[in-house]
């Protein structure tokens, strides 16, 4: 029963130690996670302020997966370069490293618990009295974490691992193939790591079983080789259904870290050998640590070799990046068939969401993309609506009707997502960013139904061979002109995801513009049918036109209503 319990424990303080980086992580990021995007944005101006930028950001949300979904995004929406992507995916890995030391104190000799339990008892404060709330959820999960690294600590010691002969044993007999138990570390590393999606918890395990003398420290860190090849399958495999620059950043993150193990595997023992030295560490190869020697100085080793790893891997390619650019894309050509399609979303994901403050960026963008495409399909109505060639007008209306289908998926998928990013741990303002999305979202998708019904209508008149005299000719045409005014400025706006009050007057005087010309042509083509002008049929369908393009325009205004009150309202 006792080993029972002891297995048991062990399991729960891996889990806790996951969970409480994952809600310091999110914290942090409702704290500064919009921040953190402008910073990221902004202070790539160069391949080693890039680096800066990410190895600063990864230390401060602690996850490098989040620097890397927020690098992508930028990569994908054109406002990183890919080379500028390499820098901070650089920096990302060095930035990471802090949690291997975060580990190495929470590890120490000085019972955490101590702290733990006083810092959970301030948290809790802070999130039951709403004061500093997100300050409150940071503090909880870096607990959460420190408890669960104790709790791992002192319960690898009461099992007494270094006692029991079967584990000694097989340590004993995987370590003694020189460079083949290198190897074959590596790859459990990685395969560990990608099965249980988080790095962190593995370093953890790797500490602890070099720190009570089971594991011999040049194989714990050839688990911690394997541990940065890992990371970065997850990305891969999920970027797989991204976009070519979102593969080309996943790939370049794994060649950078498969390049750093191939350099380092050529001097492994002397490099292992400097830094149990740096610590006055005896090293054997294959050898289990000496007696006496304390577990925090053989952490502090593995940490070392992780920091110093990546370091120099970094000063050593960060002259490379172009070369490095040109590599991914090598691996990952633009093949015509592979090229993005109007139908798929171009910066969002499921398996690329980590962190749902930062995914919401990355909505804002797709949800551009969706306008973007909207705006298309009106100058496809213009240009149906002019076109007298039978097979040209057909192909016009096939184009159209297919975009009506791209925008029903996108209202799906991308409410899909938003509704998953709510699931997170949000903030308010980001709850109500991501209602005022899913209300925009949802406008945007009518706006799409406005220019299908609008092909539909245009094609009951070129079937029927409706004539239009001049003026109505004249008067659909303006209103098209109001309408491709009005959905140029709903673009910006949520291509920069702000409206200002003047420009806010602007569309509402635009669209009063639009009703009251439409209340002008309804007052007219009564009249004219009563005049004889054309007949009542014509008037119908050249109605249907009209209403429905103004019908469009209160969709358009409802998009730039919900931005303004997003930027306005907080």
């Amino acid at each position: 029963m006792t080993l029972l319990l002891q297995i048991i424990t062990l399991i729960g303080s891996v889990a806790m130690l996951m969970y409480g980086m994952k809600v310091m992580s999110e914290g942090l990021q409702k704290m500064a996670g919009s921040k953190l995007s402008n910073v990221l944005g902004t202070m790539t101006t160069n391949r080693f302020s890039g680096v800066l930028t990410g190895a600063g950001i990864t230390a401060a949300v602690q996850s490098s997966t989040a620097t890397t979904v927020m690098t992508v995004s930028f990569v994908s929406a054109g406002i990183l370069s890919l080379s500028q992507a390499i820098s901070v995916i650089m920096g990302a890995n060095i930035g990471t490293t802090l949690t291997a030391w975060i580990m190495v104190l929470g590890g120490g000799s000085f019972d955490m618990r101590l702290v733990v339990y006083a810092t959970i008892v301030l948290a809790v404060a802070l999130i039951y009295t709403k004061k500093n709330a997100n300050l409150g959820d940071f503090l909880i999960g870096l607990s959460l974490m420190l408890l669960g690294l104790t709790t791992l600590k002192i319960n690898a010691t009461e099992m007494k691992l270094d006692e029991i002969d079967a584990v000694r044993n097989f340590f004993d007999a995987t370590s003694s193939w020189g460079y083949g138990s290198y190897f074959l570390y590596l790859l459990v590393g990685g395969i560990l790591t990608f099965a249980v999606q988080s790095s962190a918890a593995i370093m953890a395990i790797t500490m602890t079983l070099c720190s009570v003398g089971v594991l011999p420290i040049d194989m714990g860190i050839s688990l911690v080789l394997g541990e940065n090849i890992g990371t970065t399958i997850t990305s891969n495999i999920v970027a797989l259904s991204a976009s070519i620059q979102a593969r080309r950043a996943a790939m370049a993150h794994l060649v950078f870290n498969l390049f750093g193990v191939i350099w380092v595997l050529c001097i492994f023992r002397p490099f292992v050998g400097l830094v149990c030295k740096l610590w006055a560490v005896p090293f054997e190869a294959g050898v289990r640590p000496e007696e006496g020697i304390s577990p925090e100085k053989l952490s502090a080793i593995l940490a070392t070799f992780h920091t110093l790893f990546n370091v120099i891997n970094t000063c050593i390619l960060i002259g490379f990046v172009k070369y490095l650019e040109k590599l991914v894309i090598w691996i990952i050509p633009s093949k015509p068939e592979q090229k993005d399609t109007d139908s798929q979303l171009r910066f969002i994901s499921g398996g690329l969401m980590s962190t749902s403050e930062l995914s919401i960026l990355q909505a804002w963008k797709e949800v551009h993309v969706f306008a973007v495409r909207t705006q298309r399909m009106l100058g496809m109505i213009h240009d149906l609506y002019y076109e007298t060639d039978s097979a040209q007008f057909t192909k016009i209306f096939s184009r159209v009707e297919k975009y009506e289908g791209i925008c029903d998926r996108m209202e799906y998928e991308i409410a899909q997502y938003l509704n998953n990013v709510a699931d997170g741990r949000l903030s308010d303002q980001s709850k109500h960013e991501v209602h005022k999305m899913l209300r925009i979202v949802s406008e945007l998708e009518s706006v799409g139904d406005s220019n299908y019904n609008l092909s539909r209508f245009i094609r009951h008149k070129h079937e029927n061979n409706v004539k239009y005299t001049e003026d109505q000719d004249k008067n659909v045409e303006m209103m098209m002109y109001l309408l491709s005014g009005a959905e140029a400025k709903m673009v910006e706006a949520l291509e920069h995801v702000n409206i200002s009050e003047d420009e806010f007057h602007q569309m509402t005087n635009m669209e009063n513009e639009i009703n009251n010309f439409r209340d002008e042509l309804k007052m007219k083509n009564m009249q004219d049918i009563t005049d004889k002008k054309y007949d009542y049929s014509v008037g119908v369908n050249y109605m249907d036109i009209v209403l429905e393009l103004e019908k469009m325009g209160d969709y358009i205004i409802n998009v730039e209503e919900a931005i303004y009150e997003h930027k306005h309202d907080k």
